[in-house]
């Protein structure tokens, strides 16, 4: 009777996750949706009762890339990408950003709705040939990932009003420059959809799930929720 016992157990023990999987394929719905980040207004459509919520956009910005081109924020509509702001002579956290940056590049290979927009806060010494080699050195493909100079004052009003995040100059100090260590995910309208610790491998593990589920939201037109 015991050992009877024993093998019901068991063998339910190595069924149960089996009949899990296939009830989540077969009849399980995903009703996780990442957050939009900083409602503006609602206005309320009379003809459906329900509120229209419009949210912060990431603003118009026009920028130089690697190769010497222009490259706008027109060009990223249509597309989920993640930034960050670094610069090439960075002793810190640059480094690991970038390297945890190469993770998300080979997660979503060949995925052209993804690209990764890395912006310099030291333009002056950032040109687009100082651009060239980082990206070369670190293996980025340019058709997926950006490295954008140009206008130190319109770099740095872009990040703190646009991305909400520090960016500046601070003489004196070992590193010239003051930058966040976030990663940015923006969806295909413009919208901030999350931050991530850019030097923590689990906080980018995370980003590139989210990432997933944000595909999954357009594949599936999920509605998003606010935050």
């Amino acid at each position: 009777m015991k050992f009877s016992l024993k093998t019901g157990m068991l063998a339910l023990l190595l069924v149960l996750p089996v009949l899990v999987y296939l009830f989540l394929k077969n009849f399980g719905t995903n009703h996780f949706n990442l957050p939009v980040y900083y409602p503006i207004d609602s206005v309320l459509v009379v003809a459906t009762g329900k509120y229209d919520v419009h949210y912060h956009t990431i603003p118009e910005f026009r920028l130089v890339n690697e190769k010497g081109d222009t490259l706008s924020s027109e060009q990223l509509k249509g597309k989920i990408y993640v930034t960050d702001f670094f610069f090439t002579s960075c002793p810190g956290i640059c480094p690991k950003m970038t390297n945890q940056l190469k993770r998300v590049q080979e997660s979503f290979s060949g995925n052209n709705d993804i690209k990764i927009v890395s912006i310099s806060v030291d333009p002056t010494h950032d040109t687009p040939e100082e651009l060239t080699k980082y990206a070369k050195l670190n293996g980025a493909n340019s058709d997926q990932w950006y490295f954008l100079t140009g206008n130190k004052d319109s770099i740095y009003t872009l990040a703190q009003q646009g991305f909400y995040l520090s960016a500046g100059e601070e003489k004196g100090s070992a590193e010239a420059f003051v930058h966040s260590d976030k990663l940015v995910l923006v969806d295909k309208e413009g919208r901030v959809r999350g931050y991530y610790n850019g030097t923590l491998q689990e906080e980018v593990d995370r980003l590139i799930t989210e990432i997933n589920v944000l595909i999954h939201e357009y594949a599936n037109n999920n509605e998003p929720q606010e935050r």
